[in-house]
């Protein structure tokens, strides 16, 4: 444990933001598992879901959770998954 004032708040800091990060990541890979199994059941709801989907891995690259090639990797399968 640091002793410097702004050492002892940096670490609360960063607790704060992995709790974050790992939040968006998670929700992220959530919103991407409920897309998956949407599509394989042949629901109807298949084009809101790919919508959230989309939208929760450009949230997750335009904070910096995942990097921006690995953001369109993932949505030009999802948009390959949908087309099936």
């Amino acid at each position: 444990m640091p002793n410097i004032e702004s050492a002892i708040k940096r670490v609360r800091v960063n607790e704060k933001a992995a709790l974050q990060n790992n939040a968006q990541k998670s929700a992220m890979r959530t919103a991407i598992k409920k897309f998956e199994q949407a599509v394989e059941a042949g629901s109807e709801n298949v084009a809101s879901l790919h919508k959230e989907a989309i939208k929760a891995v450009d949230m997750a690259a335009t904070k910096g959770l995942i990097h921006r090639n690995k953001a369109n990797r993932d949505k030009s399968r999802l948009t390959a998954k949908l087309a099936k």
